[in-house]
């Protein structure tokens, strides 16, 4: 958490390099005052995670015993506390990392399901940095190709077979990047969370008791309430919203009841939350509010799940009957598979986890051969990559005139530069490394 003051060096170190030794940590205005005993690792640049020469002092996690080695390291000359982000800052302007790497640290820093962290650390290993950098080096070999036909093909009898290899491999350039942009957006998705809309009509236990106040009362949701989950290892920021219904009059719940049909179908998943017993004592009343324009428009949309709660109150002395009852008429409302629950006891909650986990992970986990290739992660790769695949159009169009072609590729490549930080990243390194721990 350290770093020296610039432009100072720090003195040659008489341990070995990479070995950890166990020492007395001591207060150096006062070689009898011992701080701790913990570890020392010397580890000279550049073979250090800053290409720099580094230190760590591995000591006790009381709160005084570090507030006592941090206060007797502060007091050495040149020496001072880094600022967030400053190791990784240092580590790529040192060539040690690219900025998907970078981007990939911080994600991993911030992730908070095991699906994040999966993805954070493939991205973190570099995966993106060589598949882009990649594309770039063979982006970079094409237009050295060019540039010999145009300068020196009549002096040395370049044969044009060598514009036809270009024109192959940037064909072959422009479908890998296509595909890869065409990911469904499963990489965002599972490092931002999965979004999923929870929809039904008043008084159908949507509303979860821990983040907000209830009532009996129909049309007390008002607002998207909205709170995050981990589920299976994925994470899941779920979103309640007011009951559909006729608003009758009230601008309020008007806007609520917008509002909350505007989520549902923006959202990457829906839950449509309906009373069970309404399934089968007020058939006619669903059947008139799953028959509206809005509500036959949200079930036909994919990722979407009828869930029927209250079922507690199926089970008073009708069995199974009822249940498998009220489930056939749910699923003939979409000809898709349903849910039956209860809030009150968690009857059923399990299954409704494990049918959400496993939906979450045959939608947007990479599966097969996918699994493969890192998926996008982030807005900034996509545009990058957008404005590369319209560079890759514009060299096709060029046709023969190579000089064009070529200004093209170098376009090309230049986008994909701005991902790794090859170009022009100086606007998003300040964004980036706020997102940083101090130790990092």
């Amino acid at each position: 958490m350290m770093l020296p003051r610039s432009n100072s060096r720090p003195a040659k170190s008489p341990l070995a390099p990479r070995l950890a030794v166990k020492t007395r940590i001591v207060d150096p205005a006062s070689a009898d005052s011992i701080l701790d005993t913990g570890l020392c690792i010397w580890f000279p640049g550049p073979r250090s995670f800053t290409g720099e020469d580094m230190a760590e002092l591995h000591i006790h996690g009381g709160s005084a015993v570090i507030a006592s080695v941090l206060r007797a390291l502060g007091s050495i000359p040149n020496l001072r506390m880094a600022e967030a982000g400053e190791f990784s800052r240092r580590a790529f302007d040192n060539d040690k990392m690219d900025l998907t790497t970078l981007e990939g640290v911080a994600d991993l820093i911030n992730a908070e399901t095991e699906a994040q962290r999966k993805l954070a650390v493939r991205q973190a290993g570099g995966e993106l940095c060589e598949m882009y950098e990649h594309w770039r080096e063979q982006m970079v070999s094409l237009m050295a190709n060019i540039e010999a036909y145009i300068d020196f093909s009549e002096e040395e009898n370049i044969d044009d077979g060598v514009l036809d290899n270009v024109r192959h491999i940037a064909g072959s350039l422009k479908e890998d990047i296509a595909n890869h942009l065409n990911d469904g957006r499963r990489g965002e998705i599972l490092r931002s969370g999965v979004s999923l809309a929870i929809v039904g009509p008043p008084n159908s236990g949507k509303t979860q008791r821990q983040v907000a106040i209830v009532s009996p009362v129909a049309g007390t949701t008002r607002d998207i309430i909205e709170t995050t989950l981990d589920i299976g290892g994925y994470p899941l920021v779920v979103r309640d919203t007011a009951g559909l219904r006729h608003a009758d009059g009230d601008a309020i719940e008007a806007e609520g009841i917008r509002r909350a049909l505007e989520s549902a179908r923006e959202a990457d998943m829906r839950i449509c939350l309906l009373d069970a017993t309404q399934a089968l004592d007020q058939q006619q009343k669903l059947d008139s509010l799953l028959g509206a324009d809005e509500w036959r428009a949200l079930l036909s949309l994919p990722h979407t799940l009828i869930v029927l709660n209250k079922a507690d109150r199926l089970m008073i002395g009708t069995g199974d009957v009822a249940q498998n009852r009220a489930l056939a008429w749910a699923r003939a409302q979409t000809g898709g598979d349903a849910v039956l629950i209860s809030c009150a006891s968690m009857f059923g909650w399990d299954e409704l986890m494990r049918r959400v986990a496993g939906h979450i992970r045959k939608s947007w986990e990479c599966q097969g051969g996918e699994s493969l290739r890192m998926p996008l992660t982030k807005e900034r790769h996509r545009q990058h990559l957008s404005q590369c695949l319209d560079r890759l159009a514009m060299f096709e169009r060029a046709g023969d005139q190579w000089v064009l072609a070529a200004e093209e590729l170098r376009a090309a490549s230049a986008a994909l530069g701005r991902i790794t930080g090859r170009v022009g990243i100086e606007d998003v390194l300040d964004t980036l490394f706020s997102q940083f721990c101090i130790g990092k």
